[in-house]
């Protein structure tokens, strides 16, 4: 049987949890649907009870003791916007959730920018990396470059010497300059300012180069060393892993697929109370726009409250929305990627992936659509999210593709989704959650 909650958020990483517990605030059924084992997203990884920045631990503790029913480990394939459900799966079945008010968190993911040899093993996301060793990846003795751009690299490789590895250098693509005029405006926040400080010094050890990028990885079976430009200069660094961080892509199929309105920068729009240009569906977090943890947790306060018919409370968050969104305008400013990144792939440099799509083939057409059509770039199990982000910053190209399922489904779960969206009924029960962390 469909289960139907007053207010349900999609997502359970910082904004997700900020928004469930500030809509939790009222009398209303609350539901929070997150992919992961564990709520946190990917900043907080790992979820309560473990090693935690002291803000996460106490939104984990707010979230387990609110009136909130957490799915956990249920993936949203499907949505209906007209008939207000959605249907997710877990491991062992798909089933239907109501809802009256929806919050979509649905966060980022890292953009990846082609060059030769990213494709071999080794060579990763710096976000995904470090959730590899959050989940037990051995990397003590290992010798890592972390390359890219934004505060994340210091995050990262400060996470690595602490868990004992060779962090040999930090490569920042943006100019010293760059970083000297953010560095004024992070005066500003002097919480953000000794955070910063902090992780450098835990880095310390690594040597941190500006206008720094990868121009090439080499290895026979996996990752050997690399080849970085370093202030016009070319030089190779022996390796183990490189973890690479050229910002983040917003997460915005779902909003896109229940018609939510995307502005020029491909994020989602939304008024004052995070309400898209559908009643009753309100987003929070990276899909908006990229500003970091304490933006997100500020405007799923923001729409927890307006979905809850709170606005008052909403309103009072107003200002501290405003002035981080200044920060994360001053950051975008800073580390803006420079145009040599869009030169470092060469024409046999697969683009994409999944399908082994090289630059060249892809150069032949003049539009992501022609592109999917001709060479299947973009069709394999990411469904575009790596290699489409990267199109779109080589090419400009528009990738406006959104279709169910959202995600990568079982076939038995594809089946049923024509049967729950008639009857909204299946033959077994969905699966039984008892609130808190599961």
């Amino acid at each position: 049987m469909q289960q139907t909650f007053e207010i349900v958020v999609i997502g359970g990483g910082p904004a997700g949890i900020a928004a469930a517990v500030a809509a939790s605030q009222s009398s209303k059924r609350v539901a929070v649907l997150d992919d992961n084992p564990r709520v946190g997203g990917q900043i907080w990884r790992g979820g309560p009870g473990l090693a935690q920045p002291k803000a996460a631990a106490r939104w984990f503790y707010q979230l387990e003791t609110a009136n909130v029913r957490v799915f956990n480990g249920a993936r949203v394939i499907h949505a209906d916007a007209s008939a207000r459900t959605l249907q997710a799966e877990t491991t062992r079945e798909i089933f239907p959730i109501g809802y009256q008010n929806l919050i979509l968190a649905t966060g980022a993911r890292e953009l990846f920018l082609p060059f030769p040899g990213w494709t071999l093993p080794n060579v990763m996301g710096a976000g995904g990396f470090q959730a590899l060793v959050k989940s037990g990846l051995p990397i003590a003795g290992k010798r890592v470059v972390v390359a890219g751009t934004g505060p994340l690299l210091l995050a990262v490789a400060a996470y690595l010497c602490d868990h004992g590895a060779n962090v040999a250098r930090i490569c920042e693509q943006a100019s010293s300059s760059s970083l000297a005029a953010f560095a004024l405006r992070m005066l500003a926040f002097p919480g953000k300012l000794r955070e910063a400080l902090s992780l450098r010094y835990k880095s310390r050890f690594a040597k941190y180069a500006t206008q720094s990028w990868p121009v090439s990885a080499h290895g026979k079976i996996s990752l050997e060393s690399i080849t970085i430009s370093e202030s016009g200069r070319l030089r190779e660094i022996p390796c183990d892993y490189l973890a690479c961080a050229f910002h983040l892509i917003p997460n915005t199929e779902l909003p896109r697929m229940l018609g939510c309105h995307l502005n020029q920068e491909a994020f989602v729009e939304t008024d004052e109370l995070q309400q898209t240009l559908h009643q009753g569906i309100y987003c929070a977090g990276e899909p908006t726009g990229i500003g970091g943890v304490e933006l997100s947790t500020i405007e799923g306060r923001i729409a927890g409250h307006a979905a809850a018919n709170d606005k008052r409370a909403a309103a009072k968050l107003f200002p501290a929305r405003a002035r981080y969104r200044k920060l994360a305008a001053a950051m975008k400013q800073a580390f803006r990627l420079r145009p040599e990144l869009a030169t470092l792939a060469k024409p046999d440099t697969f683009l994409c992936r999944c399908e082994d799509v090289t630059l060249h083939q892809v150069r032949q057409h003049n539009s992501w659509k022609s592109a999917k059509l001709h060479t299947r770039c973009g069709m394999g199990p990411c469904q575009g999210r790596i290699c489409g982000a990267a199109a779109n910053f080589l090419f400009g190209w528009n990738i406006e593709s959104a279709r169910p399922p959202v995600f990568p489904a079982r076939c038995e779960s594809l089946a049923a989704i024509s049967s729950l969206t008639s009857s909204l009924t299946t033959e077994t029960e969905p699966p039984q959650f008892h609130g808190g962390f599961q």
